[in-house]
């Protein structure tokens, strides 16, 4: 009688995720007498103890030795031998139908099998989701790329806005302080230090500034720290923290802390969104853009200042809700206007924010996610004060928002790509 089955199956996952993989080491590793064992001992689970995980082996050990709720543990053990099984078959099976497509532009070669099906690990029980009423759990590898210093423990829309936060803060070499609320940027700086890129970000807007979620793209030391420790934030993310400052937010006991791991490989992500009965998938809008492509429209062309920021405001722009206005300086916001119904509106928005901070727009560029329709919005941000505009362009009232562009003696770049964020 057989009482205990134990497998470790071939290494299909790791071998096919190499980028020079041979199709013949790809077979060879597709484990054919593992699964099937697993399977048929997990058939027997009443009488047969199934291992797949070695991190059960102690728990197994542990309920032979005493005797007790080994049954509740087959039971257990057998399911995740199905699941994991399932989820090997389908590697497999989206790997073959990649690799043996006929055609190089076939859907399944640009990252979308026919059949979209995952299996992921539970990561975390969350407390609630977005809000208290709801259930929510976190699925996935989500802790590979990020550890926990110190803090609360995450909630969900903690995890929604780190998600936000990392995507923004990675389009930025330079020493970049971002600061978010709800997806959101109400700030964003780049400096020669992070110190002074922190009192740019903040300052963009203070209010909206409390309780936001911060990162930053270089090591955190204690200036830095002295200065986000004079606010309430929910999570601070970064590469890394100096000592001096894990001692300085350690006397916020909730203050989460966050290091991205290096390696996160996030251009190979795709963004997935639930629909009724379904999901959406897409690749993220990664792609650079070279501001060679960049045409400029108007009888004016951007000046050096202008276009560092056109650049920056572009890059900021494209993280921020639908329909989006960001007003900027070189490298700096100076007003945000996010998710409204009409783009006027959010021009609106980032005016009266940018006025309520004690910022002059004289000078300023106007950033917008998609075009303008009419001029109305064009004619709005140069009576605020800003002298060039960057958009994607394609309205057809384009000859009228060009003209209402020179004759307020704008420069004004078409980009030709939409960046809209639902």
């Amino acid at each position: 009688m057989i009482d205990l089955v134990a497998v470790n199956r071939y290494f299909f996952e790791e071998t096919v995720a190499k980028p020079d993989v041979r199709w013949e080491d790809a077979i060879e590793n597709i484990d054919i007498g593992g699964p099937s064992m697993l399977r048929s001992a997990a058939k027997n689970h009443e009488s047969v103890t199934v291992v797949c995980d070695p991190d059960d082996y102690t728990r197994v050990l542990e309920a032979m030795e005493s005797g007790e709720a080994l049954e509740s543990l087959r039971r257990e053990l057998a399911t995740k031998v199905f699941q994991r099984t399932a989820s090997y078959d389908r590697t497999i099976a989206r790997y073959l139908e990649m690799a043996t497509a006929a055609e190089p532009d076939l859907e399944s070669l640009a990252g979308f099998p026919r059949r979209y099906e995952m299996s992921l690990p539970k990561a975390a029980n969350l407390r609630y989701g977005e809000n208290p009423h709801q259930k929510a759990s976190l699925y996935g590898s989500f802790f590979d790329y990020f550890e926990k210093l110190q803090g609360k423990e995450l909630s969900y829309n903690n995890i929604i806005v780190i998600t936000a936060a990392v995507y923004l803060i990675g389009e930025f070499q330079a020493p970049t302080v971002a600061i978010l609320k709800h997806t959101n940027p109400c700030g964003v700086a780049s400096a020669a230090t992070l110190a002074e890129a922190w009192d740019q970000a903040y300052e963009t807007d203070r209010q909206a500034s409390f309780g936001g979620i911060i990162a930053v793209n270089q090591t955190v030391d204690g200036t830095l720290a002295e200065k986000i420790v004079g606010i309430f934030s929910e999570v601070v993310i970064a590469p890394e923290f100096s000592p001096e400052a894990r001692g300085i937010f350690g006397k916020k006991k909730n203050l989460r802390l966050m290091v991205a791991r290096a390696g996160i490989g996030a251009e190979a992500l795709q963004d997935m969104r639930s629909v009724v009965v379904g999901v959406l998938v897409q690749d993220r809008d990664i792609q650079p853009m070279p501001e060679d492509e960049f045409e400029v429209v108007t009888k004016r062309s951007p000046t050096d200042e202008e276009w560092k920021a056109l650049s920056f405001g572009w890059k900021v722009v494209k993280h921020v809700k639908s329909n989006a206005i960001v007003y900027a300086a070189a490298e700096r916001t100076l007003g945000v206007g996010a998710g409204q119904m009409s783009r006027v509106e959010s021009s609106k928005i980032a005016v009266r924010k940018a006025g309520e901070a004690g910022h002059s727009l004289k000078g300023s560029i106007i950033a917008s996610d998609a075009f303008f329709p009419f001029p109305d919005g064009l004619v709005a941000a140069a009576e605020a004060g800003a002298t060039a505009a960057i958009q994607p362009g394609g309205s057809k009232r384009d000859d009228e928002v060009i003209a209402a562009a020179d004759e307020h003696d704008m420069a004004m770049v078409f980009t030709g790509r939409r960046h809209f964020r639902h």
